[in-house]
This record gives structure tokens, sequence and C-alpha cells, in this order.
């Protein structure tokens, strides 16, 4: 059994972009906007930060560069984002080699966009690029190829071009085009996750930003869950709370409620609530890049006692794994609290997955660490002060009545972790009681 380390820092960030922070203070929750009486998010620091952790991850691996097509990655290197249509396009991609700041190709317009708006990046470095848009121009084209050619080039001029390329995510003729130029290709995205694995305050501010929208959306959906309304009406509700909030993604909301709840199907349908139900929901979304995962369970109207039982166990799960939580715990130890997948009606570790959870989060759903019965007795990994996660636990009521579901999101800090989901959660929670 192999622990998996954080990878060791080689490279000391300067102190301006790796701002420490005195645990006992509340983190931050300071709004949307910028003052001139505080100190909120400074996000020319972030990005300083963000790439200096990116060029200590690349410096500690054996990659000559970076070639990132995976909007999470290019974001986190180039600040820049053009809108979340474009995330399953890989019609946008970045270059970093450590030598220098990031290449970036964007879509069309939007490379001119950044020239004139995102003086971060250099001038010279902000290209128009097109690829394949996932089949619907033909590598016959000639773009694949050309594109290749050109970050030979760049790898050429940055004296990297004989070391591994690493890229997180590529179109198949993208893939042969750089083998064409003799480049060896490899995977970059664990160096990637290497560099976003610690989150500078700056990051966690972010991160709890995101959070208290959820908590508010959840008072929303608290005050509306009555009989009569349907999962898509609270989903909707959500979603234009979120926005109206400033979201800048809301990439999913589950909503799920009395027969539905058990097996978790992880969507939402038209059924209609009905007194008694119990209900749980999952709220995804992203502000400023930074992503939730929330869930949270709420009976309609009246409870029952053995929704009751689901629930206290569901708590009792969760708050044996937050217990554990602080710096140089390993994910097996956290795990390991958790039931196996038989004890709560399931036949294998694999179909249970993501029920009794574990995940990192940051500006992907699924970051450092990952926490499963699944994965961690074999794969343990060390936690370290920086990271955010969150934990999540499901319990079907034995009476076939409902389920419960609760996730927490937690910041390990110097001794222990901190808590950031709000609404509240320690009691199955009834909305509208009769």
């Amino acid at each position: 059994m192999d622990i998996i380390k954080p990878t060791e820092p080689q490279i000391i960030l300067p102190d301006d972009i790796d701002p420490r922070w005195d645990w006992s203070r509340p983190i931050p929750s300071p709004g949307r906007t910028a003052v001139d009486f505080e100190e909120r998010v400074d996000f020319r620091r972030l990005h300083r930060y963000r790439t200096g952790r990116a060029r200590q991850a690349l410096a500690n691996s054996s990659l000559g560069a970076i070639l990132c097509f995976d909007n999470n990655n290019i974001r986190y290197l180039t600040s820049s984002v053009i809108g979340e249509w474009s995330r399953d396009k890989i019609c946008r991609y970045t270059l970093f080699t450590g030598n220098s700041e990031p290449y970036l190709w964007d879509f069309g317009s939007a490379a001119a966009h950044h020239r004139l708006f995102a003086p971060w990046l250099e001038q010279d470095h902000c290209h128009a690029g097109m690829l394949g848009l996932r089949g619907s121009v033909s590598e016959k084209a000639g773009l694949f190829k050309k594109a290749a050619k050109q970050i030979a080039d760049l790898l050429r001029h940055e004296g990297v071009a004989d070391l591994p390329l690493g890229v997180d995510v590529i179109e198949p003729p993208m893939f042969f085009a750089l083998q064409a130029e003799g480049l060896h290709v490899v995977d970059a995205q664990q160096v990637m996750l290497d560099a976003r694995e610690i989150k500078s305050m700056d990051e966690i501010i972010l991160l709890n930003q995101a959070a208290s929208m959820v908590d508010g959306a959840y008072h929303l959906i608290a005050e509306n869950l009555k009989p009569g309304v349907r999962e898509n009406d609270m989903v909707a509700l959500a979603n234009k709370f979120l926005y109206e909030q400033g979201s800048d993604d809301v990439e999913a909301i589950n909503a799920v409620s009395g027969e539905r709840c058990s097996p978790h199907p992880h969507n939402f349908t038209d059924r209609m609530y009905r007194p008694g139900d119990q209900a749980f929901f999952d709220i995804i979304q992203s502000f400023m890049g930074y992503r939730t995962c929330y869930y949270r369970t709420l009976n309609v109207g009246l409870q029952t006692p053995g929704q009751v039982d689901a629930y206290k166990q569901a708590r009792e799960w969760i708050d044996n794994a937050i217990a554990l939580v602080k710096p140089g715990v390993t994910t097996d130890k956290i795990a390991a609290v958790w039931p196996k997948a038989e004890e709560f009606g399931f036949a294998s570790e694999m179909e249970a997955f993501g029920l009794q959870f574990g995940h990192g989060l940051g500006m992907a759903l699924h970051e450092r660490p990952i926490i499963s019965r699944l994965v961690s007795f074999d794969h343990p990994f060390e936690l370290k002060e920086g990271m955010v996660f969150a934990l999540e636990t499901y319990c079907p009521a034995m009476d076939g009545s409902g389920a419960a579901r609760i996730e927490e999101e937690v910041v390990v800090t110097a001794d222990g972790c901190k808590v950031i989901t709000l609404f509240p959660a320690q009691e199955l929670f009834v909305a509208n009681r009769y």
C-alpha cells in the first residue's frame, strides 16, 4: 500500500502570492464587488499564484511543457474564460513551458479581446486558434497540422522540444499531428493536479463565496418546497437565484425525491412533491471559476421515523469523517469510517461509488483528493494544509420512504478543518412543517 504524498515544493513562491492565513479568524465571504476600504480577492495575485504553482509542478516533473485543452486548466494558467459553451468544443488551448508566460490560442475574436482587456497576458502570446471542433472540420483542412507545427516551433524556441510534451485532453488528429512533428506526447493532467491541489487564500475565499451563494439557494428552496411544486421547478428557481448572485456556471442541480431517492439517480425530473416526501439536492455551480458540490436533504411538511433514522446515520458517517480531517492524515483512514457497499444495499464498491465519497474542489468538480472505499485503501493520499474538498454520505431509509444525502465542504487548516457549507444540516430539515 503506497501513500501518495503531495509533490514537495522545490521552487519557493514569493510571499506576496502565497499569503498565510490566521486560521483562528473566519474565512471571508466578502461579496462580488471590489472596494477601496477592504482587501478582498486580489485577482492579479491569484494569477501569479496559479502560474507559480504550475511552474513549480512542471519543474518537479520530467516534462518540458504542458499543452492544455481542458477549460479548467486553461483558466488556471491564463485567467481567461470565454463562456461555458466552449467547455466541450476543444477549440481553445494554451502552451506553458515554464520558461515564459503562457501562450494562448482562443476562439476567433476572443484573442483580440484578450489583447485589449487582459494585460496580464503578453500581447504576442495571444493568438486566434481553431482546430476541428470535435471532427466538424475535417483533418484534411490542415488546421491540426498547422497548429502542431506552430507549437513545435515554440517548443524549440523555448529550448524544450526534446523533452516530453504533456497534454491533458486532446482530439486524436491533434495527437497524431504533434507526433508527426517529432514530439513525445504524454499525460499532463497529473502535473496540473499537482499544481491545483493546494489553494491560496484568494482561492479559498472564492470557494467560500461560492458556498455562501448556495446557502442562499437552499434557503430559497426551503421556502418553496411544498406539495404541488415539482423537482424541475426547484432546479429553475435555484438556477435563477444563482445567476442573479453572480454564478458563471450552474453546472448541474440534482433534485431527487420520494421513491426516486433510492437508488440515487443523479438527475432531476418533473416529479411533483407530496406531503412527507424526503427530497435531496446537489447544487454544483461556479463563482469566478471555483465550484461547489453541496448536498442537502429536506423533507416536505413532515417526517417519518425511518427518514429520521436514515438522516441520523448519514450525519454520523459524515461527522466521523470530518473529525479525522487534518494535515498528515491519509485518505484510507477517512474511507474506513464509512460503511461497506453491502451494508447499505449495493453489490460492490463500484456500484456504490460516489455515495460515501470525498473529492477535491477547485476549478473542477473533482480534484485531489478522491476519497472512497473503491480506491483509497490501495492508494491512500496524504492531506495537506490548504486543500479544499467535499465529503458526502448517503443512507436509504429502512422503511423505503426515501434516503438521506448530506455533503459538507471543508478547508484543511493547520490543525484540523473548517466547514464552509453552512445551511443547517445537523438534523433533518423539514420545510414548511404542518
